[in-house]
């Protein structure tokens, strides 16, 4: 079975930099990336390279920064008030996770001032060409509910457990 929409890709990779610098490493980790082709859970470029592709496949794609994570936008870099911040220390370098207009977005702490937090909320790798090596380990029909919430599901899923939207 080749990767086409509507299906569920198992797969193996290795990410790394420009200079080779490895970032991640899924067989490393022993967690196989398991995504829905068609709906936008992983970067266009890398969807469009599987493509196509069946287990086994081994491939090796190159992201340009706007095809990855985007550019950098020095506007995404401000201030803000230190009340923003529930935990009473945080350091420079410190990344979490906030709601954001278009979803999920990381926040880095660039500085901590006496008055306010200077934060950057590009993706730590906005501007980053990215390497990835790839092996599609499986390729599979994706069920009535994957397809329903738009991403796999833990093995073993019920049906009964997951909205079917299409349904409501």
């Amino acid at each position: 079975m080749t990767i086409d929409s509507q299906r569920v890709v198992s797969l193996h990779y290795v990410l790394s930099d420009r200079d080779g610098n490895v970032l991640d490493d899924s067989r490393a980790r022993a967690q196989p990336l398991e995504y829905l082709h068609g709906h936008g859970n992983i970067m266009a470029g890398l969807e469009h390279a599987l493509a196509g592709r069946a287990a086994g496949a081994e491939l090796s794609v190159t992201l340009m920064p706007a095809e990855a994570y985007g550019l950098r936008d020095e506007a995404l870099v401000r201030e803000v008030g230190r009340h923003a911040f529930p935990a009473p220390d945080h350091a420079p370098g410190m990344r979490f996770q906030t709601p954001g207009d278009d979803g999920p977005e990381i926040v880095t702490i660039l500085e901590v001032r006496d008055d306010g937090v200077l934060i950057d909320t590009n993706h730590p790798l906005a501007g980053h060409t990215l390497r990835y090596r790839l092996e599609v380990l499986e390729v599979r029909e994706a069920t009535r509910a994957e397809l329903a919430k738009g991403h796999p599901l833990p093995p073993g899923t019920e049906p009964g457990e997951v909205e079917d939207k299409k349904m409501v």
